[in-house]
């Protein structure tokens, strides 16, 4: 090969020095005398006279001025080109090979998938012996070649590493006869493998059942089962289970990990009527093949999990400019379940975040089982977890995040998708956000509480989160729900559940006290259904009655039925029966409150509405101080209209729950959480957090200043002016 200290010119120029010649000039002087008669004598050609002068290149240094001092490469000997070692590489004199690759003898370590036809006879195998005898030992080649090696009294124990060489291959007895090798330890080991073309994981049917296949893709899953280790791999066109056996309940290839892109050798076969492999290797693949591996899977994963572009389910401009968020939340959410992730939802508790919550969850759950072969793949793969709080606090995020690294450790699955639905957009959500994004836990934020100040489309939540869907980032208002929202957002992940959602709109809308075009729209498309506003309402208050009892959990079966998602004639007969003792219940906690209800027209002509409901309200039971404060204060609405600007707190020893009508806002340009950020700045010292939506939401502060707090934000609503 050519010379890579000369670069195959033999020298190396070390200096340049005058040329003597043209004495640096480049060019030299040359006289040129003209023929005027041809064959003339060369005496009278001597006699004529110089004719001109003309100036060429200097021929020693080719017009250069200078000359090259020049030294031999001592590399190469001056010839421009070495030899070298075919196998090492390393520069030798003459010959193909180094002496150490000279004295090398080639020893070859079948794979696990070769067959006797990959046998070569006179060559030498390195293998482990599995049976001794007095005659001699069987030795294991590769998982189905086995061969004897006839000795008396041999010196050998089961499990020993011997090199053998191949004397005999009876091709229709299947056996091998072997002798000893006479290569101790100087030897080149080469790995062989057979050469199976790779078999794509959407190809496989049962017509290769029994067949050896080989497959590359990505571990999506580590099972560890009383029986073998269950892998689920996943390729560009789908997603498969290897079985690897070894002693029951103890895993197989311990240094494979989740995400790690693998070479799967086996059979195919059939478990539970679901096609899966039965391993006989599995290798982490590295360098080019990994990578060539992990791009045309990630590509053709971002491929499917594109959702459709379906159209809205309403006209609507707020929709329309929310639509691209949308789409990217669609998309996040198919692709977690394509790439094999968990997705977890947290939801506010109450009948627009189950809604959303809900929604979400009937669209998730047919891909689920699509995409994974386990019967639990629904509870694995998909939790849907309720929060008290109308956004994500430190204990639910303390909780997820233990429940998340557990399930890594112990089931082998990744971290999930965190979907928060109906809370997530505002600064009281930041810190928990920030603890999630620690563990870089993908964010996905569907939500209409009031976010803070929008900048060119974001807000300080968007640090923190991978994709925002909130109507205030395109110019809306909390008036469309978290319920509308996440309707949308199921059917563009699976369009196949549109017609059973239609109506949860409608209940979000009624249940959250939505007024705007598009919670009319939405609940005429319930009517449409068969469910009147009076049926939203009834479904509404029996879910908020519901979620009180269920606290933390799901509630996953009994949600369905209110929703009407189930069987038709239950739901019913459960609306009923909830609904008549939910209304028992808010009649029993207002013959307490509204007695003890102080009201006042303030000189703005707002109607200001206050209850302790710490001493005037029954405590731990159904309704709760926020809820209670909901229906004191559509009782004043009833009495005063609607269109009037009232205001109703309950509060506490240490909290308060605001509620007010749109008047309020249309009027006065009210917005509770701007008030609240005045009151932080004014009494610091309060501890004061909280916020929701413009005209209903909470505050929280500490006891000891709880007259100071009150009497400011009554002054606030006080100072308010048209």
């Amino acid at each position: 090969m050519k010379c890579l200290e000369c670069k195959g010119k033999g020298y190396h120029v070390l200096s340049y020095k005058i040329c003597e010649s043209c004495h640096g000039t480049g060019v030299k002087s040359q006289l040129n005398l003209k023929d005027h008669v041809k064959g003339i004598s060369n005496q009278t050609r001597e006699r004529f006279e110089l004719d001109e002068e003309q100036e060429v290149p200097c021929s020693t240094c080719n017009g250069k001025g200078e000359i090259e001092v020049r030294e031999t490469c001592s590399a190469c000997e001056g010839k421009g080109e070495i030899n070298q070692c075919r196998k090492c590489g390393k520069t030798i004199k003459s010959g193909d090979y180094c002496a150490d690759c000279q004295e090398k003898n080639q020893v070859y370590m079948l794979h696990s998938s070769c067959d006797i036809d990959d046998l070569k006879l006179g060559a030498n195998y390195k293998g482990r012996i599995s049976r001794v005898e007095n005659y001699g030992v069987f030795v294991s080649l590769s998982k189905n070649i086995f061969g004897l090696l006839r000795m008396r009294s041999p010196p050998y124990n089961v499990g020993d590493e011997i090199i053998v060489k191949i004397t005999e291959i009876k091709q229709r007895k299947g056996e091998v006869d072997l002798t000893a090798s006479k290569i101790k330890d100087k030897y080149e080991l080469v790995r062989l493998k057979k050469n199976i073309a790779r078999t794509r994981i959407g190809d496989i049917t049962t017509k290769f059942m029994g067949k050896p296949i080989r497959l590359v893709g990505e571990i999506i899953q580590i099972q560890q089962t009383s029986g073998p280790t269950i892998f689920t791999i996943s390729d560009e066109t789908g997603t498969t289970w290897a079985a690897a056996f070894d002693e029951p309940g103890v895993r197989v290839y311990p240094h494979l990990n989740i995400g790690n892109i693998v070479e799967v050798t086996g059979e195919v076969s059939l478990h539970s009527g679901k096609i899966q492999i039965e391993s006989e290797s599995i290798e982490r693949l590295h360098g080019s093949e990994s990578l060539e591996a992990r791009k045309r899977i990630d590509e053709a994963i971002d491929k499917k999990a594109e959702p459709e572009n379906i159209e809205l389910l309403i006209e609507s401009k707020v929709l329309d400019d929310l639509h691209g968020r949308m789409q990217k939340a669609a998309k996040a959410i198919r692709r977690a379940v394509l790439d094999g992730r968990s997705i977890l939802v947290r939801h506010h508790a109450d009948a627009d975040g189950i809604c959303a919550g809900v929604a979400i969850e009937k669209a998730v759950i047919p891909l689920l089982k699509e995409m994974n072969n386990s019967n639990d793949a629904e509870w694995h793969f998909f939790k849907r977890a309720p929060s008290k709080a109308p956004f994500y606090e430190l204990e639910d995020v303390v909780k997820d995040l233990s429940f998340a690294l557990e399930d890594m450790e112990r089931h082998g699955q990744k971290l999930p998708l965190l979907v928060l639905m109906d809370n997530g957009s505002t600064e009281e959500d930041i810190l928990a956000l920030m603890k999630v994004k620690i563990y870089d836990i993908e964010v996905v934020v569907v939500d209409h509480h009031y976010p803070g100040v929008v900048q060119d489309g974001k807000v300080a939540v968007d640090e923190y989160v991978d994709v925002h869907v909130n109507p205030y980032l395109v110019g809306g208002d909390s008036q469309i729900t978290a319920g509308a929202l996440a309707v949308e957002i199921a059917k563009m992940i699976n369009p196949e559940v549109k017609e059973k959602l239609m109506h949860l709109p409608g209940i979000a809308a009624v249940g959250d006290h939505a007024r705007s075009q598009e919670a009319g729209k939405y609940i005429q498309m319930a009517a449409e259904k068969g469910y009147d506003e009076d049926d939203l309402e009834k479904i509404a208050s029996c879910i908020d009655f519901e979620a009180f009892y269920l606290r933390f959990m799901n509630g996953r079966g009994i949600i369905d039925t209110i929703l009407g998602l189930g069987n038709r004639e239950k739901h019913q007969k459960l609306v009923d029966a909830l609904y008549k003792e939910s209304q028992k219940r808010v009649d029993w906690q207002l013959k307490a409150a509204l007695p003890n209800l102080k009201t006042q027209r303030l000189p703005n002509d707002i109607i200001f509405n206050v209850l302790d409901v710490e001493k005037y309200a029954h405590k731990f039971t159904f309704p709760a101080p926020g809820k209670t404060c909901g229906y004191v204060h559509d009782q004043m609405v009833q009495k005063y209209g609607e269109d009037q600007p009232i205001i109703t707190l309950a509060y506490g020893p240490d909290f308060g729950v605001i509620r007010a009508t749109d008047a309020v806002n249309e009027i006065f340009g009210f917005n509770l959480n701007t008030i609240i950020l005045k009151l932080v700045d004014e009494i610091p010292e309060a501890g004061i957090d909280g916020g929701g939506h413009e005209c209903a939401g909470s505050l929280k502060f500490v006891e000891g200043l709880s007259k100071e707090v009150l009497q400011a934000f009554a002054g606030k609503v006080a100072a308010l002016s048209k």
